[in-house]
């Protein structure tokens, strides 16, 4: 089983990009990612996973919001 896997970014400011997230001993990420701006937790988005359907990865982690401060 693998232990990471990469999951793509939609919408904010890591639109485009992706992120390698560890996975659970079910082989199942993280059911959110902060993607740090500026290398600093005050300006961090979060990101909540989504599952998807048809090809391609199975899962993509959709723009929330900023973290709150």
């Amino acid at each position: 089983m693998e232990v990471t896997t990469e999951i793509p970014l939609v919408g904010g400011a890591g639109d485009g990009g992706a992120v390698i997230v560890d996975l659970d001993v079910h082989g199942r990420p993280p059911l959110t990612h902060h993607h740090l701006i500026d290398d600093g937790l005050a300006r961090a988005e979060i990101y909540e996973l989504e599952a998807v359907l048809g090809e391609g990865p199975p899962w993509l982690y959709r723009w929330r919001g900023p973290a709150p401060s």
